[in-house]
């Protein structure tokens, strides 16, 4: 079992069908053809995200029998990908749905029909990108390439129309399509990070205007590409964990007879595979704001809204439903000696640590966005999400950075407390995620073994803070925790003027009482409900 023989149609789909693969059911050399003249979609960042959720996506529409356009997919950073993981396979792939009930779904996907290295020195694909900018069809770019892949660096800005980052290369396609006739075009970000599309919008200017300034483009060219109707950027909100291929999956389809199950590394430490696997919950939420029209993604499950829409689900997500949760497994997690999120959701106490702070704390705090029920969201997240055995995801990786999420995944709800009037004496749990921080910057567990607190640009500093107390030690002196609790850079505002330091340090001693203590304290408080 092969991906090429489904391309040949040697494939035998009885066989591959008896052990539970979904194959496309439309004409993939029809939809390749038409696409290829007829192009309408073009996607930056060929990386696992991408064949998992916005190709599966299209995937889904396609299989409808409603759209005839597949995707063309140029990477601009690691090309290795495209000949290891796309060429070699025809630009199929293996969609590994990984269930929370311990099984897999699979689905062959070929909803990609060109891939393509996005750079000036591959001439033939540069050409093939430009003559694709050019056609009138295209109505969209989208784009999974991270939060840093839309920086802007001064010295890719005198490199003139040859720059190496990849907003310049998008911005010199686009200067193809401006002297196409000055044709209108959606520049979509797909990544998952806050106001996306700003960021897209942030770079193609940047380099605009600097050509402009430099004679290496008409001035009406940057008036193009900031004319909203001709280019529009708008916001979305993703949310997917794609993981590395994982060795049990590679076992899985081994055993089926698919062939296809090798891991590939580049030099570039880029882990993909011809199978991608992800878990089965998926969210893409967009703002509906397009220039020549779009590929209907919903009907593969995309949402289409308003820009305050996608406002409201991102605020959702990364306030109450979502990171919040994450944050508050990781820092107890740790400290009980968890390793694995998916294990922390057999805890009793964690598991109802985190319900309470989501269903009963944060909730009414949240503005319901309309097009995702903020109830269904974080029942999804705890039955479905954080105890998926095949999500090997650690705490220690979610407590990274943490002093840089607690303004967000905590302080923004505090505010609303206040703001909206609310009774603070409501927030119990909350409170007790905040208290243990002072705890889990000791880096000592809760049996009292050293452990190493996860990268953090404040780790040193705030450790400092917290170096007087000792765990176990009676009566000792626990002012140094207002120089912690007072940090609005850390907490998104003093706890004290919130009303909440008193309360904060009355946990912290609870949680410094000794070996044990972390999960005396956690278990009572968690009970009290």
């Amino acid at each position: 079992m092969k991906l090429t023989e489904i391309l040949s149609g040697n494939a035998n789909v009885a066989e591959w069908e008896s052990k539970g693969y979904e194959l496309p059911k439309y004409d993939i050399a029809a939809v390749a053809k038409k696409t290829h003249d007829e192009p309408t979609w073009v996607h930056f960042g060929a990386g696992n995200i991408f064949r998992a959720f916005p190709a599966a996506i299209l995937n889904d529409a396609l299989n409808t029998g409603k759209y005839d356009r597949g995707v063309i997919v140029a990477e601009s950073f690691d090309y290795e990908i495209i000949d290891k993981a796309y060429r070699p396979y025809g630009n199929l792939s293996l969609l590994v749905s990984l269930q929370s009930s311990g099984t897999i779904e699979k689905k062959v996907i070929a909803s990609v029909t060109e891939s393509l290295k996005a750079d000036f020195q591959f001439a033939e694909d540069w050409a093939r990108l430009v003559e694709i900018f050019k056609a009138p069809s295209l109505q969209m770019v989208t784009f999974t390439i991270t939060e840093k892949g839309y920086s802007v660096a001064p010295a890719d800005l005198e490199r003139g129309l040859t720059p190496v980052f990849a907003m310049g290369k998008l911005t010199a396609l686009l200067l193809e399509r401006f002297k196409a006739g000055q044709l209108p075009l959606t520049l979509q970000s797909t990544d998952n990070c806050s106001h996306n599309g700003d960021k897209v919008k942030a770079g193609v200017l940047a380099y605009a205007e600097k050509w402009v300034n430099d004679g290496l483009a008409p001035k009406e060219f940057l008036a193009y590409v900031k004319d909203n109707k001709k280019i529009s950027y708008p916001w979305s909100m993703i949310d997917k964990i794609t993981p590395r291929p994982h060795e049990k999956v590679q076992a899985m389809l081994a055993e089926d007879g698919f062939e296809d199950n090798n891991t590939i590394i580049t030099e570039k430490k880029t882990f993909t595979a011809p199978f991608v696997n992800a878990e089965e919950v998926q969210y893409l939420v967009c703002e509906d704001d397009y220039t020549n029209g779009r590929p209907p993604l919903e009907l593969g499950g995309a949402l289409y809204t308003t820009r305050e829409t996608v406002d409201q689900v991102e605020t959702m997500k990364v306030t109450t439903c979502l990171n919040p949760l994450h944050t508050a497994m990781s820092i107890y997690g740790c400290m009980l000696g968890y390793d694995l999120i998916s294990a922390e959701m057999a805890d009793d106490d964690l598991r109802a640590f985190i319900q309470k702070i989501g269903y009963i704390e944060a909730m009414p705090v949240v503005t319901d966005p309309g097009v995702l029920n903020p109830y269904e969201f974080i029942g999804t997240v705890i039955n479905k999400r954080l105890p998926n055995p095949f999500m090997p995801d650690a705490p220690q990786r979610i407590a990274t950075d943490t002093s840089q999420k607690l303004p967000i995944r905590f302080g923004e709800t505090i505010k609303k407390y206040i703001a909206r009037g609310l009774d603070m004496d409501n927030l119990k749990l909350i409170p007790l995620v905040l208290a243990g921080y002072a705890r889990y910057l000791k880096g000592i567990d809760d049996n009292g073994n050293a452990f190493e607190p996860s990268t953090d640009p404040l780790l040193e500093e705030l450790q400092a803070i917290v170096a007087p107390l000792e765990i176990g030690k009676a009566d000792q002196d626990y002012s140094c925790l207002k120089k912690l609790y007072t940090r609005k850079d850390v907490f998104g505002l003093d706890l004290y003027e919130a009303g909440l330091g008193n309360q904060i340090e009355g946990y912290v001693k609870e949680l410094y009482a000794g070996n044990g203590a972390v999960r005396k304290t956690l278990h009572k408080y968690v009970s009290v409900r």
